[in-house]
């Protein structure tokens, strides 16, 4: 297994596969993102099972992504035989209806002789119920079928056009002509041939081009936004509109640590802030979903918001720990479930209000949808302006400290400050009196308490001098200008006290697990944006420039990054990253597309 979080990754917006470098199928929850992994050797790379093709080392391996598809690429070249895979998951359009999208939990392997008579085996090794469960197969007429042993109706279904006997038994096999492998969820009711497997094919291949076809398009830095927006989508699960932080449970921050945490889960804020971006690279669809999620979760005027939901909405994210497996490069604790939806995060109602304002200037809605979200936006409001005054986790998630963190604060005043703005919008210009009044009250505060003079900048939180990261966020939502003497200082202070060698830590001050010791991938794009927005433009593209050659050879980005080796760590891929380039390429690219939708 790779050292490098060297995956592509396939997935049709139901569930998603990580695919090694070298072909093999190293993480797969079946059915749905969040179910347990029935391949997991990505955190344990002895019991945790894989589904990939063994060869000899003359066998050299690439690997890229089919142009703007999720259909993956993976080529084996020895000197006597070269042949290549396509992996995917179906997902195309069948009808005009809201749920018109055919995407099975399924994963075809397409394999295509290129020269000579190559040769493999085929390690089917699934170990159901993240390895607590072994695998009984059974061979079928048409197909394998795999059943946990102590839960025979979790069940998964093997399909080939190669013999399954020797796959089963992992016996070389030569490769002659085109053959497939389907793994699918359920028993398919309908042959599985190789022109059903190409038809797929082409079905995807037609649906991810032309989604990829409708976003906004750069001349420089294309390749690495194109690829950005299609992990975007298939991180959101269709059947909710939820989108998801990351693929991955417990891939450490560092090697060796405990900062493993299960990313599986639709977070509020990424999501906010991952939709606020596909919004404005044209997809408006995937905004449409993800607002029909949150007026899911507030099913009554009662219900209270927290800080992220399972991806149909759950509420209760349980956390536990799976002691049996070795973790990600022997990195334990794995953990399942997030005990963070019990925190309070108070900066979380700025970026869910400032998508919802967009929402009223680009989606026309019905006058009992704008008054459902009206419902919504004025439950928000009340919150904010009951709870702004009190500390919180902050956007870091500490687990044992609650503190007045500015950019808590700083966001409780977006949140009442796009309020005022939508009531505005809908003539309800009391509300927008009294959010605006509010609104001006934290943002003398801030001025007042998260201004520290005696190191002339913002600080984490009041009374502190340790700097955070996040505080680079104050200009991009609108609390303070670029221009503004106290901005220019915080940002040169973040940059002294915490860019080491190219990156950027979030914070540096002891946390919950210690010290930090590796850096936060999007925090270098926050950096990025704020010193172009106070005018080292050049200084802010050669740091851009450095940071994207950070990407894995797919160009996928993960939570994390070691300082001195450039190694990606923590969950991947990581929607926070992705968008936070997308974010940077359109400012550098001076391309305003927020000119499209009113935001002031």
């Amino acid at each position: 297994m790779s050292d490098n979080l060297d995956f592509g990754v396939i997935g049709n917006c139901k569930t998603a596969a990580l695919v090694s470098r070298q072909g093999s199928i190293d993480w797969l929850c079946f059915p749905d993102f969040d179910s347990p992994a029935i391949f997991s050797r990505l955190l344990d790379q002895h019991k945790g099972g894989r589904f990939g093709f063994i060869v000899s080392e003359e066998y050299a391996c690439t690997q890229e992504y089919l142009p703007d598809t999720n259909i993956l690429h993976t080529r084996f070249a020895a000197p006597h035989g070269s042949f290549e895979v396509l992996d995917f998951m179906p997902r195309y359009r069948i009808s005009n209806s809201a749920k018109g999208y055919y995407m099975p939990p399924e994963i075809y392997r397409l394999i295509r002789p290129i020269s000579g008579r190559p040769g493999f085996r085929i390690a089917y090794e699934p170990a159901m119920d993240y390895a607590r469960e072994e695998p009984v197969h059974t061979r079928l007429d048409d197909c394998v079928r795999t059943a946990a042993r102590g839960d025979s109706d979790e069940t998964v279904y093997l399909y080939s056009s190669l013999d399954l006997d020797a796959i089963l038994q992992g016996r070389e096999i030569t490769l002659e002509r085109e053959e497939f492998l389907l793994l699918s969820y359920y028993r398919k009711l309908i042959t599985i041939d190789l022109e059903r497997v190409n038809l797929e094919l082409e079905r995807t291949k037609v649906y991810w081009m032309n989604w990829a076809n409708r976003s906004v398009k750069f001349e420089k830095y294309e390749s690495l936004v194109s690829r950005s927006l299609l992990v975007l989508k298939l991180m959101t699960y269709e059947n909710t509109g939820a989108i998801l932080a990351a693929l991955t449970t417990s891939i450490p921050e560092t090697i060796g640590e405990e900062r493993n945490w299960d990313y599986r889960y639709c977070w509020l804020r990424d999501a906010s802030m991952s939709i606020t971006t596909l919004l404005r690279m044209g997809h408006k669809g995937s905004a449409r979903r993800f607002l029909h999620f949150v007026k899911s979760i507030v099913r009554s005027k009662h219900d209270t918001f927290q800080i992220m939901y399972g991806i149909r909405g759950e509420r209760i994210l349980t956390e536990e720990t799976l002691e049996h497996l070795a973790g990600y490069a022997d990195s334990r604790p794995v953990r399942i479930g997030n005990a963070a939806y019990i925190q309070k995060q108070n900066d979380v109602f700025g970026y869910l209000l400032d998508v919802i304002n967009t929402y009223y200037h680009v989606f026309p809605g019905t006058l009992d949808d704008i008054e459902e979200m009206w419902e919504i936006v004025g439950k928000i409001a009340k919150t904010v302006m009951a709870e702004w005054r009190l500390p919180d986790q902050s956007i870091w998630e500490f687990r044992e400290k609650r503190e007045h963190f500015v950019l808590s604060k700083v966001m409780c005043w977006v949140a009442l400050d796009r309020a005022a703005r939508i009531a505005a919008f809908l003539g309800r210009f009391s509300d927008e009196t009294r959010f605006r009044v509010e609104a001006e009250v934290i943002r003398e505060e801030v001025f007042a308490k998260g201004w520290n003079a005696k190191i002339q900048s913002f600080s984490q939180y009041y009374g502190s001098e340790d700097m955070d990261a996040s505080l680079l966020l104050m200009e991009q939502y609108g609390f303070i200008d670029a221009n503004d003497e106290r901005y220019v200082k915080t940002v040169d202070r973040i940059k002294r006290e915490l860019f080491h060698d190219g990156l950027l830590y979030r914070y540096k001050n002891r946390d919950d697990f210690g010290l930090p010791s590796s850096a936060f991938t999007i925090c270098v794009f926050w950096l990025v944006r704020a010193l172009y927005v106070t005018g080292r433009q050049e200084e802010a593209v050669a740091l851009f420039d450095e940071i994207i050659t950070c990407c894995n050879h797919v160009g996928l980005f993960s939570e994390d990054l070691d300082f001195s080796t450039r190694r990606q760590l923590g969950n991947f891929p990581q929607a926070y990253s992705h968008l936070a380039l997308i974010d940077v390429v359109e400012l550098i690219s001076q391309k305003r597309y927020w000119s499209r939708f009113i935001r002031a």
